[in-house]
């Protein structure tokens, strides 16, 4: 079975300097229908304008995974952590025992756009930890590459979960992916229009799969692709 989550649907926020969509509840958009999936917690799609951002706040047991469409994004945390995060890039925080941080777009002429996704971990308290890893467009290209994981490969970073999360660049093309037994599989549009089995799903359109089946994702676009227990 697959159900569509429809981008007109999501909580949305235009702060002027955030313009913020809300795939599940987050903050102040709450809605009982649609409070994750799985292991999946949040998928905010933002837009930040240039030189703004959200000052030092914390977080504690949560994967938090920042992934880059356009501009950059300036990250500095409790950990001594300092980075500037751009497409192609992948950041993931552990947040586990707490941990603040800051994020800014360090641009004084270009927003930033960018998917903010946070996972349950497996386990409360874990020691918190930051990584951030680059990935050319090319490998992304007609391709499902690996991108974070429990046991990550290929260069992916490292999850708290058993969650495997994919990306792929299609410019006309079709992947594919077999969903075991047992696992769920979330997919997110965040470029472009695909199809998902055959279901056209534009920008900001996100879809689940709680079957078994072979999952294929065609036409011009970028998405991500969470396969999940």
């Amino acid at each position: 079975m697959i159900e569509i989550r429809h981008r007109n649907e999501r909580g949305h926020f235009d702060h002027g300097w955030l313009n913020t969509y809300h795939t599940f509840s987050f903050d102040r958009y709450y809605d009982p229908r649609h409070m994750g999936f799985r292991a999946l917690r949040v998928i905010n799609e933002d837009r930040v304008a240039p030189g703004q951002g959200f000052g030092t706040h914390p977080h504690r047991d949560m994967e938090i995974i920042t992934y880059i469409l356009e501009g950059a994004l300036e990250h500095k945390d409790s950990m001594g952590t300092g980075s500037i995060i751009r497409p192609g890039e992948i950041q993931r925080m552990s947040a586990g025992t707490g941990v603040t941080h800051s994020e800014f777009n360090p641009s004084n002429t270009e927003p930033v756009h960018l998917l903010q996704i946070w996972i349950l971990p497996e386990a409360q308290g874990i020691e918190p930890s930051y990584e951030q890893k680059q990935f050319s467009r090319e490998e992304l290209r007609a391709n499902l590459r690996l991108i974070a994981a429990r046991e990550p490969t290929e260069g992916a970073v490292k999850i708290h979960q058993d969650v495997r999360l994919f990306a792929t660049i299609l410019a006309g093309d079709t992947v594919s992916h077999e969903l075991s037994k047992g696992r769920y599989a979330w997919v997110q549009v965040a470029r472009g229009s695909l199809e998902f089995n055959r279901i056209k799903l534009d920008a900001g359109d996100g879809a689940a799969m709680s079957e078994s089946q072979t999952i294929n994702i065609s036409g011009t676009g970028e998405a991500l692709l969470f396969d999940l227990n």
